[in-house]
């Protein structure tokens, strides 16, 4: 079932799908920041001989924030990578109700994922990066953030998902 927001999406789904695009264009650019700092780093060694601990670091930070910042985006429009050779087999209701419990694992790997994290910077957070001296948390923030807003997009679809499935049930004329 595709929950990835539509027409009939309501007020949050558009929100969402703006808040993910603005995030998708951060991740272009990081991208695009990255991968020139990648040319200067392999033209600086090869040609000049030399080497840029700052580039380094700063293509790191942007393929992180590439990375997160982009999941909310793939989830929200239903395009991350998903191993569906079970769910995609189970029909009807028992389908449904798989696809609400793979939805609600995904909200709490999140949720662990933002706790850990969030213990990770009380002790990381009070040192920087060796070469450009940036804060920790400052340089993990995107991480953070892109989790966070992955946790929203999990939320929302999976209160989109129940509410299909209470649909669903309702019509069938089960309880749900």
């Amino acid at each position: 079932m595709n929950v990835s927001p539509g027409a009939d999406s309501g007020a949050v789904g558009r929100w969402l799908a703006r808040v993910c695009t603005w995030a998708e264009g951060l991740a272009i650019l990081m991208l695009l920041v990255m991968t020139a700092l990648i040319i200067l780093q392999v033209g600086g060694r090869n040609l000049l001989n030399l080497g840029w601990p700052w580039a380094e670091e700063l293509a790191r930070y942007a393929g992180l924030g590439l990375v997160y910042l982009t999941a909310p985006l793939l989830l929200l429009r239903d395009k991350h990578i998903q191993v569906d050779i079970v769910s995609a087999r189970i029909p009807g209701l028992a389908g449904r109700w798989l696809r609400v419990v793979n939805e609600a694992l995904v909200l709490a790997f999140c949720c662990l994922f933002l706790w850990g994290g969030w213990a990770f910077l009380k002790k990381a957070g009070q040192f920087s990066t060796p070469a450009l001296g940036i804060p920790n948390t400052v340089y993990y923030l995107p991480a953070l953030l892109g989790m966070l807003l992955l946790a929203v997009v999990s939320l929302y679809r999976l209160l989109r998902l129940s509410a299909a499935l209470r649909s669903a049930t309702q019509a069938d004329g089960a309880t749900p």
